[in-house]
């Protein structure tokens, strides 16, 4: 068998020193598979965004090992994290994150410019994920100018667009309304499914989480539960 994508083993992460400080996270052993849709949950101040900002290179454990692909990341430089941000990780926000006076295919172009790709293959590959979410025809419109469940569908073409191997997505629907909310995690489903894309998602909504293959559970910085559903209310819908 081929090694899962990513490999925590006894993961901590601590703030401060001494007696002042902070176990943010307390020894999280976690595997994720190729292809997998894993919801991660928990209340506030259990680990949630210390852990996504681990696996998305933006931080480092103060502990333990963090492996994707077999390759240690908690040994890597900056730049070399960097790195496989661009080329292997997307990132979805709550916020969106969209520069407000850009067009929508220009948002979208960022990660490729930062790649340095030629300005014809920026074009191209822009409009090209902007259409795997939906939006051909609204490229040249600015943020001001989508609903906010367009916005979050620029937000998900700019984090498809290097082709990433995983996508992390930080409370994805939580500017959203219940319909938009079901529009974006039916879209991040249908990614997930035909692309086989791996969506790691972090939220506090249950019905949202509902979406995923899998629900893990942290509490004090500890996985509490790991629990795999038999099938997503996307894929009983396809069946």
């Amino acid at each position: 068998m081929s090694e899962p994508l990513i490999v925590l083993t006894g993961v901590t992460r601590s703030f401060g020193s001494g007696a002042a400080a902070f176990q943010a996270l307390r020894g999280v052993d976690l595997e994720i598979e190729e292809g997998d849709f894993v919801a991660i949950m928990g209340p506030s101040g259990s680990g949630k965004s210390s852990l996504m900002n681990i696996l998305g290179c933006l931080d480092t454990p103060t502990g333990g090992s963090y492996r994707f692909r077999g390759l240690a990341v908690e040994s890597l430089n900056r730049d070399q994290r960097a790195m496989l941000r661009r080329h292997a990780l997307g990132f979805v926000f709550q916020g969106f994150n969209l520069l407000a006076r850009t067009s929508a295919q220009e948002n979208v172009e960022l990660p490729l410019l930062y790649r340095g790709e030629p300005v014809a293959r920026r074009h191209e590959l822009a409009r090209a994920a902007l259409a795997s979410v939906g939006l051909s025809g609204w490229e040249h419109h600015t943020p001001a100018e989508l609903s906010g469940g367009q916005q979050q569908r620029v937000a998900i073409a700019r984090a498809l667009v290097t082709g990433p191997s995983l996508l992390l997505a930080d409370e994805p629907t939580g500017n959203l309304d219940t319909e938009r909310s079901r529009e974006i995690m039916d879209l991040l489903a249908g990614l997930n499914r035909d692309q086989g894309i791996t969506v790691l998602m972090v939220t506090h909504e249950p019905d949202m989480a509902e979406y995923a293959h899998r629900i893990v559970r942290l509490v004090d910085g500890r996985i509490a539960s790991d629990t795999r559903k038999a099938a997503s209310p996307a894929e009983e819908g396809a069946q």
